[in-house]
């Protein structure tokens, strides 16, 4: 199956999910590393990637 990276843009870039409550949130990846950013439903401030297939 062909990428699309209209697709793989949507799917991928800036998000991120805690890493505590696995809930997914998009934010810019300096304020992720800075842990400037924090979870809407844990208040957690360490994400991960999502991973690809």
């Amino acid at each position: 199956m062909a990428k699309v990276p209209a697709a793989q843009t949507r799917l991928f870039k800036n998000l991120f999910i805690c890493r505590n409550c696995k809930s997914t949130m998009r934010a810019d990846g300096r304020k992720i590393i800075l842990r400037k950013v924090k979870c809407r439903k844990c208040g957690g401030t360490v994400f991960r990637t999502r991973r690809k297939k």
